[in-house]
């Protein structure tokens, strides 16, 4: 008898595994259809031979290191190895890979437990003896009972509903991949374009002192020929205005150098009193080589990560509309327990104590279907406004890194031009004070020429400090950087050991976790 009863279980089981395979309700996420772009159109401008840019191969990974700058490559180092938000975005990550564990755990019976008990009742003594027609029986008053047994229920995916939650997870977990990963091109980005001002900042300290000393020796040369009576106060009084309104310059440089470093200390996860330390008091602004490879357009949409994640965030929103199908049809379900009963301990494990329950039952939401069909309509709009969404990142990506691009050729041409000027300005500038000293020209033209030189200065540093900040933006635009991290584990040694001792995480802080691991 109990043979052929695990004989119906087993068939019951077959005809489970035969529904279970049924093909998933629901779309299956298939790209969708974005704009193209062939060529770039900076790179292929008839100003390409001096906009610096080339199609011929594709960006480098490590694309700071084209600076030649020692100091900028440790400062993106310390910045991948102890920023706080990229720790938020790999512990996020770690989050859905237990998450990709609990939707593999749904595919088998949902719930599962052992159980035993041992009870001990008394009963009244007052109540009466039980009355059977040829002799009076006592009541037993007092008894045990004792049991122990499996019970699991299984609610069959026939259509699909668990399968689609595996797919789910397993798409959030490369959106949150992806999400770090762009949080990493991000990092990498803002490091450097910080560096690149603050460079530039010290380089503004470096000319706005460089002209305080021209103006004093201007201003000194005036108070001695006003002394001499060669000339009048009015010289003195504008080169003192003159010398006054640089002076105010360096303060208002100092508190934009030092704010730039407070931030750069955020993102390397430092502390302020470092920062001299890393960076020193002086040095310039980082260049890069003069031909930079872009690559081709075809190539953004697999380098950028936040393109990726758009696409991403559709696929796990597909499988949603799966989930939410899946609640229009009935639910089968199993459900089965086996164990052992018995009157007191003793004869608990014998042979006659078995006992065991199995039942097959089937639920539908038969006068639910309003709420559940708007469900199914709100998960696909969802679905749709992410379609748009990737869309449209697209889109953005190709006009960041035109826009970076056009920034950044264009920048190059500044920066000749104004090269041109500050070199014309300073032999301006000594021709004025020579003229000047020799009476032969007034201390107006002094005025003129010393104000054209700062501003020729200032002018050339910010156009060296656009030319790089663009090229930063171009390579933040093309996605590159943060290919750095494969191969590495997605939080710092420290953390995962600290997590490792403060709950049992098995192998999922490992970099490739087994599938055992995942059930």
């Amino acid at each position: 008898m109990r043979a052929m009863t695990l004989r119906r279980l087993m068939g019951t089981a077959l005809c489970a595994a035969t529904f279970a395979a049924c093909t998933p309700v629901g779309p299956d996420f298939v790209r969708p259809n974005s704009p193209v772009v062939k060529q770039w159109i900076e790179v292929n401008s008839p100003s390409v031979g001096q906009s610096g840019l080339t199609s011929r191969s594709a960006p480098v990974v490590k694309w700071w290191e084209t600076f030649n700058d020692p100091t900028l490559n440790r400062l993106i180092a310390e910045a991948y190895a102890q920023n706080l938000t990229l720790q938020v975005a790999g512990a996020r990550v770690l989050q859905a890979r237990a998450q990709l564990g609990i939707a593999f755990g749904e595919l088998y019976p949902q719930s599962q437990a052992i159980g035993a008990s041992l009870q001990r009742r008394q009963i009244s003594d007052n109540l009466g003896p039980v009355a059977d027609i040829n002799r009076i029986i006592p009541l037993d008053t007092e008894f045990s009972t004792s049991q122990v047994g499996f019970d699991a229920q299984w609610e069959l995916d026939v259509w699909g509903a668990q399968r689609r939650g595996v797919q789910a997870a397993r798409s959030n977990l490369a959106l949150q991949v992806a999400n770090y990963d762009d949080a990493l091109v991000t990092l990498t980005g803002d490091v450097a374009a910080l560096y690149v001002n603050i460079r530039a900042l010290q380089e503004s300290l470096a000319v706005a002192r460089e002209n305080i000393k021209l103006q004093q020796e201007s201003a000194d040369l005036t108070q001695l020929r006003f002394n001499n009576g060669v000339t009048t106060e009015l010289d003195v009084q504008e080169s003192t205005a003159l010398l006054n309104n640089t002076k105010a310059l360096v303060p208002e440089l100092e508190s934009d150098l030092q704010q730039t470093k407070n931030a750069l200390a955020v993102l390397l996860g430092a502390t302020l009193s470092r920062m001299t330390n890393l960076l020193g008091i002086s040095g310039r602004i980082p260049s890069a080589r003069t031909n930079v490879a872009v690559g081709v357009p075809a190539e953004l949409l697999r380098r950028r990560p936040d393109v990726r994640a758009a696409e991403l965030a559709a696929a796990t929103q597909s499988a949603q509309v799966g989930i939410a199908m899946a609640d229009l049809y009935p639910q089968f379900v199993l459900s089965g327990a086996i164990g052992l009963q018995a009157s007191g301990g003793r004869d608990l494990f014998s042979g006659n104590s078995t006992t065991g329950l199995a039942s097959a039952g089937v639920v539908w939401n038969v006068l639910n279907y309003g709420r559940i069909k708007n469900n199914v309509r709100a998960q696909d709009a969802a679905y749709q406004a992410l379609i748009a969404n990737y869309q449209n990142t697209v889109l953005t990506a190709y006009s960041e890194v035109e826009s970076a691009m056009v920034a950044y050729a264009q920048a190059r041409k500044q920066v000749g031009f104004y090269q041109k000027s500050v070199e014309a300005s300073r032999k301006a500038a000594d021709i004025a004070v020579s003229q000047y000293r020799d009476g032969i020209a007034s201390y107006s033209r002094i005025l003129n020429t010393q104000t054209a030189l700062l501003r020729s200065q200032a002018n050339l540093i910010e156009a060296r400090q656009q030319v790089s900040s663009n090229l930063v933006a171009v390579y933040k635009g093309l996605g590159g950087g943060w290919q750095i991290r494969q191969n590495q584990e997605f939080l710092p040694e420290t953390v995962l050991a600290e997590m490792a001792y403060r709950t049992d995480w098995g192998d999922l802080l490992e970099k490739t976790p087994t599938r055992a691991s995942l059930n």
